[in-house]
Parts: C-alpha cells; structure tokens; sequence
C-alpha cells in the first residue's frame, strides 16, 4: 500500500523543511518532497505538522503501557529497568498497536540498593512473581568481579545496552542506601563497552553524575537535582560526550509538584483511563527540600555547553506514589518543560526524536527521510513554533501502519 501525505509543514527530527509531501510504502517513507502518486492514497495534511515519532528515552513499561504511549504519538519506549528484552521485545515489535521498545533489562545495583526504597513493604521491585518463563535477571552487584560477571549474562538476556544505578537514597530520603563504589562502576563499564553495549547510569545528585562521568558512561538518565550546577560539573558533563535525560517531569513530581495542571487539558485528560489520570495528578514528593528551577536552569547550562538532552520521562506504573508522570502523555510534558528552561520548540523536538535515534544507535529512526521507519506523527498546527500543539493529535504511523488520533 502506497499513502502519500500531503500540503504537510515538515519537521525531519532536526530542522523544518519547506517539502510539503511525505510518501510511504508498506512500513518505510519512500520519498519527501516528490509528486503523488496516482497509485497512492492521499492524506490532506493542511494546517497540520508532521513530525518524527516520538521518542522516550525513560521509561519502565509493560503492553498496556506501550500501548498507551502510541496514544499519544510516542512510537519508541527506550526502557531503563525491566523485562522488555528477547521474544518478548521481539513479540511487541510485531504488533503496530504497541509502541516499539528496547531495554536494559534489570539494571546494576548492590543489594537492598535503589530502587528498592522507593516500594512500599511487600512489593517487588520489577513487578510481581511470573506464573511462568524464566525469573527476571537481576543483576545485584557489590564488586568489580561480580559486575564484570553480570555483563555476558546480561547481553545473553537480551540487553540491548547495560544500566547502573548509582544511588545513595539522599534525594529519595533514604541518605545510606548501599550504592555502587567507583572501582565498581569502573568495571562494569569497561566490560560492558568490551561487549559493544553503551552504558547509562541512574545519576541524582553531583557527586553520583560525577562517578559516573569518571566511568566514561554513555549517558545519564537523570539530571542531578540535590544542587545548583557548577561550571566544574558543565565542564565534566561536556568534555565526556556523555548524554543527559533529564526527566524535569520525574524531578518535578520528586519535589512534591503534580501533573495536576498537565492533566487539566482535556487533550490529556480525554486519552488517560482514570489509573493514570490519578498517577498524573499525583506526586513522588521525597524531596521537598529541591528547587525546580534550579533543575531548569541545569539543563539550559548542559544544553548551552553543547550536550545531548534527550526527552524521557521515567513513567512506570499506575499508583500515585510513583506519580506525576504516565507513559506517553508525559512525553508531551517534559516537551514543555524543556521549552521552559530555555530550548527552542525545534530543539526540544530534536531532543524526543533525531537525538536518541543517534545516542541509542537506532539508525532506522528519529527523522524523516527516504529509508527509514515510517513511524509518524501528525498533529494540527505548529509544534515548531508553539510546543504545546504537540497535543493537538491526529494521526500516528506506527511502522506505516496508521492510527487515527
């Protein structure tokens, strides 16, 4: 099947083009810019964009979450903890009602290490037992050896790159909380980089950003929230090459904000079920004491300094202490939010779609160009200029396979 888009304003994944035609043929775009096709079926697109789809580049999802973040537009979840690896990736690849996803598994942590504060007493980090398959691999780590170990065993499982937490609980106000040591974020690194996997670290404050950056990981999948920035840690950040994902949602909803005014949209509210409309209109709130602008004012001092930002948002499950963020909605959020700290709407874009494409080596997507995935997104009005219409839905292309909004 030959669709042709057409009288769209386009927005590739980094800049705005004056070709008004996208053609797609069964799941790749064929042609930007070209004549119609008497062959095709054709999509009027006046007063609309289109965009890459987006991409979120934190999340800890499951099929209903997947599902709901093709709701709104996000084609690929980047997942930072849980079990979306092997055939089970492989299963959701297949189904276009399913966002994309690829994972790191279960990610490095010592015993009774993060994220294991943040669960209330007889709940499992990672989700309840399997009836069936094989048990989670959940790699706890004290030493170098162990870590270098955890690597192979990690990659067989279908990793698709290699996670470390690096967290002493003082943002999630449990100051003490075992965290890997330096020579054993060392290791993993290296073994990992060994085996061709990149590595992200679970960095919230200066002092874990600054192991991590030691390390020479691949990127962060926070930004630090315990203080200010300092020219010393811009500097580190820049120099390493190493990515950031903020998740200014996550932050925010760690301080004690809600989505609440997020969710009054009804271009929100109207795609949420009341779970996650409850999760969005809720908070983390264990670190009350953090400033949000601060926070902002980190992000614009990274990007200045020519860091890759990539938009992610760390949304997980529905219950309200892990709330203030919902798979796929929040995408559009943290868009905002990093308007908010000083990115222009193109390149916030850049940041949900061409930027991870790049940083995660996911050569088939994040842009609009002849070759690639058809993974689409169609919205009324102009993104480009007023981020907010990100929401104003229309039609999603999830490996050609269209979606009405």
């Amino acid at each position: 099947m030959i669709t042709t888009i057409t009288d769209a304003r386009l927005f590739d994944g980094v800049r705005v083009l004056d070709a008004t035609t996208v053609t797609l043929e069964g799941d790749r775009i064929v042609d930007v810019g070209g004549p119609v096709s008497s062959a095709a079926e054709v999509v009027d697109a006046r007063g609309a964009t289109l965009l890459p789809g987006l991409i979120d580049a934190h999340v800890h999802t499951s099929e209903r979450a997947l599902a709901q973040a093709l709701r709104f537009g996000v084609t690929t979840e980047l997942e930072m903890q849980g079990a979306m690896t092997g055939d089970t990736q492989r299963r959701v690849g297949a189904d276009p009602r399913l966002a994309d996803v690829r994972s790191s598994g279960f990610a490095l942590t010592p015993p009774g290490g993060h994220p294991s504060e943040l669960f209330p007493a007889g709940e499992r980090p990672g989700g309840p037992p399997r009836s069936e398959g094989p048990a989670p691999v959940m790699p706890f780590v004290t030493t170098p050896d162990e870590a270098v170990a955890w690597i192979p065993r990690l990659v067989d499982a279908g990793s698709d790159y290699i996670k470390l937490m690096i967290d002493d609980g003082t943002v999630e106000g449990h100051p003490g909380l075992p965290c890997l040591d330096q020579a054993t974020v060392d290791a993993a690194v290296r073994e990992a980089h060994r085996l061709g996997r990149i590595t992200v670290a679970h960095a919230l404050t200066i002092d874990a950003t600054m192991s991590a950056v030691r390390a020479g990981v691949d990127g962060l999948t926070h930004l630090f929230m315990d203080r200010p920035h300092t020219p010393e840690v811009v500097a580190a950040l820049a120099s390493s090459g190493a990515f950031v994902v903020p998740c200014l949602v996550l932050d925010a909803s760690m301080m004690g904000l809600t989505g609440e005014a997020f969710a009054a949209d009804p271009r929100v509210s109207s795609r949420l079920d009341p779970a996650w409309l409850a999760t969005l209109r809720s908070s983390i709130a264990r670190y009350p004491v953090g400033n949000l602008d601060d926070v902002l004012a980190s992000a614009a001092a990274l990007h200045s300094a020519g860091v890759d930002l990539l938009v992610g948002t760390d949304a997980s499950v529905p219950v309200p202490y892990l709330g203030g963020v919902a798979h796929g909605a929040s995408v559009h959020h943290e868009l905002q939010l990093l308007v908010r700290a000083g990115l222009t709407p193109v390149e916030a874009l850049s940041a949900a779609t061409s930027v991870p494409a790049r940083r995660f080596g996911l050569d088939d997507r994040g842009r609009i160009a002849p070759g690639l995935r058809a993974d689409l997104l169609l919205v009324d009005g102009d993104p480009t200029t007023r981020i907010a219409d990100t929401l104003a839905l229309r039609t999603v292309w999830r490996a050609g396979v269209a979606s009405s909004l």
